[in-house]
């Protein structure tokens, strides 16, 4: 079978496997060097993590490209299409380009079963290396160790955090966690952690490979005022480097120093003014992500987030305190069967104060009666409905201009919510016109 368009290729990849997961790296590094595949550019940055890994990435990339390096990011999942994942200088991989590496995975894969995941991967690596880059920078999928990705060695390890998440693959404690975490690691190249409190084996690991390692709070921080916020970090010489009253940043400033700690240990220039202008412009759709609709005559402010987890959800409650609306928040809810609910809610409840949840386009979705119960049962306010679009056009109805809309729980909840809008502006379009 030959597949035509870049959707027939995707229901191909998805019956390829007979599982959807599975972790290891021989067949893809077999199917890898029939494809002649060597190093997708000079620079490889792979960063994986429990969570903001998304941001890490944008920051990381956002860097290089303010040097003038040409720059390729691979990232997952993605949010409305999957050429979303594959990106050279800013811009997403076309379905054209995305059909040929499939055809060329396909090609050297012979006998050899890959997953939906690996083939994506793969071919990134070919699309990659056609392109000439100066740098890559590599989100993980899953872990990170057996994760597709790690096929290739990193010249810098970014780990974002380390938390509870995917336990039927990675283990249910923090240190099964970061020892996957900690096997995209390399002799002697660099490894940047943003864990406040990274546990023993990644240490252990570190030191092992005698990995240089930067850690939060020792080699780099930040401090963040009412107004600004300030960075301090350590170059390969230990030299400390420090970068003075930041403007305020919708991304997480966390991941923003990470990305800065990463950047100055690759010796590449220091210009404060154009570091300023990269971290400003850089934004992530569907992380702590702002948007304004008009419905029926009003101005409505919402927020969207994929965060999906317990560390998440505290820290997307951190970041709502610091930013307080003069009116209320309203939230719409949706979350995937195998994430900690009780976790999520216990987190953001005393932020919100009326939950709209629906079930999510996919089977592994929670059922709202599920959501509504563990809401209810901390005192919250909370209705069902159907569908992630009637939710929010409930709380669209609901809200004032001085209420915020909260979109969160899962990469499916944000891509349902950014399909809405993107339909309601085309009907508003119409109907401007139209008058």
């Amino acid at each position: 079978m030959t597949p035509g368009s870049l959707g027939d290729w995707l229901a191909y990849l998805e019956q390829l496997h007979p599982s959807a997961i599975d972790m290891g790296l021989d067949r893809s590094r077999q199917v890898a060097t029939q494809l002649g595949l060597t190093r997708p550019a000079p620079r490889v940055i792979t960063v994986t993590g429990t969570n903001g890994k998304g941001s890490s990435c944008a920051f990381v990339a956002a860097l290089l490209r303010a040097q003038g390096l040409r720059v390729g990011v691979y990232s997952s999942p993605h949010l409305l299409r999957y050429n979303e994942r594959v990106q050279v200088q800013g811009v997403e991989a076309t379905d054209l380009e995305l059909c040929d590496a499939f055809s060329a995975v396909e090609a050297a894969r012979g006998d050899v079963t890959l997953t939906y995941f690996e083939m994506g991967t793969l071919a990134a690596f070919w699309l990659f290396e056609q392109a000439a880059l100066d740098a890559v920078v590599l989100e993980v999928g899953l872990g990170g160790r057996l994760d597709a990705v790690n096929l290739i060695d990193a010249d810098l390890a970014l780990v974002t955090s380390i938390g509870l998440d995917h336990a039927d693959w990675l283990g249910d404690t923090r240190e099964s966690v970061a020892f996957e975490k900690a096997g995209i690691f390399r002799e002697g190249r660099p490894v940047v952690c943003g864990d406040l409190d990274p546990p023993q084996p990644l240490l252990a690991r570190a030191a092992e490979l005698h990995c240089p390692l930067s850690l939060r709070g020792h080699e780099f921080d930040l401090s963040i005022s009412a107004n600004s916020w300030h960075w301090a970090g350590r170059d390969p010489s230990g030299q400390l480097v420090e970068l003075h009253d930041l403007p305020l940043l919708d991304l997480p400033m966390e991941n923003a120093a990470l990305a800065l700690q990463a950047y100055l240990l690759l010796d590449l220039p220091w210009q404060a003014d154009v570091i300023r202008t990269a971290l400003q412009a850089t934004r992530v759709t569907g992380r702590l992500e702002r948007r304004v609709v008009h419905w029926h005559g009003k101005t409505l402010n919402l927020l969207l987030d994929v965060g999906h987890n317990g560390h998440a959800a505290q820290f997307l409650a951190r970041r709502l305190a610091q930013r307080p609306v003069p009116g209320k928040r309203l939230a719409v809810f949706g979350l995937l069967a195998d994430k900690d609910l009780d976790g999520v809610v216990a987190e953001l409840h005393n932020s919100i104060q009326d939950w709209a949840v629906a079930p999510l386009p996919t089977s592994r979705s929670r059922q709202p009666d599920e959501l509504q119960a563990a809401l209810q049962n901390l005192g919250a306010n909370v209705t069902s409905y159907p569908s992630v679009a009637q939710a929010l056009e409930a709380q669209c109805a609901h809200a004032t201009a001085d209420d915020e809309i909260l979109l969160f729980g899962s990469f499916y909840c944000v891509s349902e919510a950014l399909e809405w809008l993107t339909r309601h502006a085309t009907e508003e379009s119409a109907n401007g016109l139209a008058g």
